[in-house]
Order: structure tokens, then sequence, then C-alpha cells
């Protein structure tokens, strides 16, 4: 029984948009593939600035459960494309890979260009058509796709792959949000995701130590503790260990003002080894003395009690002890989603059927950080857009085959 081709559009050049194109293209279908910015992987690029983080090494049960509330929905995804699956993805472009000492896989190159101009190549060599400077408006009345100021396009099949609301001025810009609930789709408020927050420090604290880090930490927030690093920033705090408490934050400054986490600057040492430490110190030294030699406080963590604890630091050694264990730092506010890595919210998963189509929309995926759900930095949100694009494709070539 012979079929007609699907004609599918791919909107978004992103890593799930491009993941989607190249498995649909490879499976003999002709893609379209429509981007509003002059170039592919605008954000992808950036992302791969400090070290692009494809994926993490470890344990499958812990990596599903960094994806929270939307873990069991993510999960049989990530189980058709696996953080495994990414990496010899990547050297089957030409790519080597390595894990880091945290467990994180990186590319050789530690860059996202090379990657990403070989993934390109492959796309051309299959045949894609590329249509830039092409921004999505929705449908016509005839049902078919709009760009720009009118231009229309006849499709069967289409996938959405536009990103969540982060970073705008590399491309995602959240509009689309508007014209998917004109048509009916339940789109949860977009909110920033691993994303700085703002903390009251003292003027001299903030031009002294802004831009330094905090290495070997552990935050905590309730019964909730993460071990990382984090960034002091003129207005606050960023860096790995914050976001993965992001979505407790956000909830936390939203229901009460404001959030509190105790910050230990010697998650390796108990208290009590600490307290004997500072206890067995010669007498007669400074605060900040005492702390730099007898248990390695850098002047900025040092400072960083004084922030939590005032400028009077205790000098029993157990109440210094106990002050560096838990510095508190109060957290007032979100930074914006214009800074923000990612971006909560988007497309309601149950929205969504298990091959990513849109329920309420026959024929039309959903895939990326377009949909409403949310990961730390450390490979989860490039795995989770590749998966879901490979999720997408796969669905659509079934279609084509049924």
């Amino acid at each position: 029984m012979s079929h007609s081709p699907l004609k599918v559009a791919v909107i978004g050049g992103g890593p799930a948009g491009l993941m989607a194109t190249e498995l649909l293209s490879a499976g003999g279908v002709q893609v379209d593939l429509y981007d509003r910015m002059p170039s592919l992987g605008r954000k992808f690029l950036m992302a791969g600035r400090g070290g692009l983080n494809l994926t993490h090494s470890e344990d499958f049960k812990a990596f599903v459960a960094r994806y929270g509330e939307a873990a069991a929905w993510m999960r049989p995804v990530l189980e058709a494309f696996t953080p495994a699956d990414l990496t010899a993805w990547a050297e089957g472009l030409g790519q080597p890979t390595f894990i880091g000492s945290s467990g994180r896989v990186f590319p050789r190159t530690l860059k996202a260009s090379p990657l990403l101009r070989a993934w390109i190549g492959r796309l051309h060599a299959q045949g894609v058509r590329f249509h830039m400077h092409s921004e999505w408006r929705g449908w016509n009345p005839d049902g078919e796709l709009v760009f720009n100021d009118g231009e229309s396009v006849p499709v069967d099949v289409v996938v959405l792959a536009l990103g969540g609301a982060s970073w705008p001025r590399l491309g995602s810009t959240g509009g689309w949000a508007d014209i998917l609930q004109g048509r009916g789709v339940a789109v949860t408020p977009f909110e920033p995701a691993n994303s700085g927050f703002d903390v009251a420090w003292s003027p001299i604290f903030a031009d002294r130590f802004a831009g330094q880090p905090l290495k070997n930490i552990a935050l905590s927030l309730g019964d909730r503790t993460v071990r990382g690093e984090a960034m002091i920033a003129t207005y606050g705090l960023e860096g790995g260990a914050v976001y993965a408490l992001s979505t407790e934050l956000r909830q936390a400054i939203r229901a009460d003002g404001s959030a509190t986490i105790q910050a230990d600057l010697r998650p390796d040492m108990t208290r009590s080894r600490l307290a004997d430490r500072l206890h067995k110190a010669p007498a007669g030294q400074s605060a900040a003395n005492l702390l730099r030699k007898a248990v390695n406080l850098s002047p900025v963590e040092i400072n960083l009690l004084r922030e939590g604890h005032g400028v009077e630091l205790p000098r029993d050694a157990g109440a210094l002890a106990r002050a560096i264990k838990a510095t508190p730092l109060r957290l007032t506010g979100v930074r914006g989603l214009d800074r923000a890595i990612s971006s909560a919210g988007g497309v309601a998963l149950p929205e969504l059927d298990e091959g990513l189509m849109i329920r309420r929309l026959p024929g039309v995926y959903a895939v990326g950080e377009m949909l409403d759900w949310e990961a730390p930095t450390g490979g989860y949100l490039l795995q989770a857009c590749f998966a879901t694009g490979v999720a997408a494709a796969r669905a659509i070539l079934r279609r084509q085959a049924s």
C-alpha cells in the first residue's frame, strides 16, 4: 500500500527542533525547518561558551529524579533516548566526549560550535530545507502555517520547537503562548528557572566580592540540601547549587516575599571537628586569621559569615562552628527571564499524548523547553530537549508508516 509523503515543518532551530529534523529527514521525510533568527542554535551556542555540558553520567534513577514534578512524565521519554544514546550521537558527529569529575558529560572541544557545524552539515546532506528570518504567526483559516507578513505554507504535520521564554534576544520569546492559548491549549505561565536570586548584600561586600565563587558548599532550604558551587553577584547569588533549589525558592518567595537558605561552608567537616580545630588554635588571633588558619576559610567565605551572622562573629569555638555550618542568607527576589538560563512553564503536559502531539491540535507536536518541565543545570536541560525531539520524530515516522 503506497502512502503520500507527509509534508512536515519544524519551527525552531534549537536542539529539540534540530533533533526532530534529523530523525525525520533520516527516515525519508522531506522537512522544512523554519527559524525567526538569521542562524540556527543561538541559545545552544550560548550554552557552550562555558563548556558544553551535554548530559550527565549519574545513575539513571537519580537522573530522572532531577526533573522534579515532571519526572514521571519524563521517564519514558528519557528511556527512549538515554544519556548514553546522546553521548553516542555526539561521537557519531565526530565529537569525542569525556566525563568530568562531577559526572557531567562534555565534548572534548568543550565547545558547541564544532558540534553544531557538523550537525547542520548532516542535515544539509539529508535534504533539509532551511528557512531563516521566518517568524511563525499561527495558522490561517485554511489551516496553513503563516509566517512573517502573511506568507502561508500548507503542511500535514508541524513540530513546534519554539523554546521557552529565557534569553529572548537569542530567539526564545515565549510569544507563541498566545497563539496556542487562542486554540484552547493550556499554557502554564513562564517563570525564570536556573536564575539568580536577589540578596541585600552590604555595599562593601558586593563591591569587593562580586564575581567570586563559593566552592564545595551545601545550601539548604527546609529539608532539602544541595551540594555544589555558587557565585557571588552584585545583586545576590547564582550558580549550580542555587539553580538546583530554584523551584522551592521561587515558591517560597512567591508565598512569603523572601526565602532564607542555610549555607554550610564546610560540608565535609562535622561541627564537632570544626569546633575542635577552632578550640585548639592559638589564642589572641583576629577572627579572620583564626578562620583562615584553623579551617582554611577564604576571604569571601569569612565575609559571607559576617553577612549572615553580623560583623562581630562569636569567639566561642562551638558557636563559631555552628555559624560556619549554617550561615543564613535571605533571598528577596528572583532575577528576570531575560538572563535566566531556562524557564519554567509552557505547554501543560496533560495537553500532550504519548508521542508529544497536542491533543487539541491533531498533527501538531511540541518539544523542548516550550513544554512545562524544568531541571537544574548539569546536562539535564539539553538531554530533555534532545529526547523530546526524538520522541516526536519517532511518533511522526510511525504515523507515516501506518
